[in-house]
């Protein structure tokens, strides 16, 4: 008989996710890359980040974009979930942790590196319990007080 899984409530809205298990491994599908993925406790946190944004930021699911490629000083690197504009360019880029992993400088480090490349106007950083927003300016990063409408 199988053990349910047992991860943490989320400072977001409650989701409905589709989940089965295959041997000893739980996975959920992705209706947005159309998939079954592991439920890892990041992804548990990636997942209802997506249904926020779509749900209540006004995003459109054709517009997000899981583990977007970022070529970093000539290495290959991801970031966990960016949403593009009407014309494809990056809006928001979010870095997404796990609930037991703190969210602090060096998470913003990482997701600042990243968009030095990629050059979206607003950063979110989340372990799905504290949930950080920036917008990008002149000035560097300046925290605003919610998520960005799309």
């Amino acid at each position: 008989m199988s053990e349910a899984i047992k991860l943490p409530k989320l400072n977001f809205p409650g989701i409905k996710l589709r989940g089965r298990r295959v041997a000893d491994e739980a996975q959920i599908w992705d209706a947005v890359r159309g998939m079954w993925l592991v439920l890892t406790p990041e992804e548990w946190v990636r997942q209802h980040l997506i249904s926020y944004l779509v749900s209540h930021c006004g995003v459109e699911p054709h517009a997000v974009v899981r583990e977007y490629p970022v070529m970093l000083n000539g290495q290959a690197q991801r970031a966990d979930v960016v949403v593009v504009d009407r014309q494809g360019q990056p809006f928001l880029l979010a870095e997404c942790k796990a609930t037991d992993i703190r969210i602090g400088q060096q998470a913003l480090d990482q997701a600042a590196r990243y968009n030095s490349v990629l050059g979206a106007p607003y950063l979110v950083l989340t372990n799905g319990l504290r949930h950080y927003c920036f917008r990008h300016t002149e000035q560097g990063y300046q925290a605003i007080e919610s998520f960005p409408q799309w």
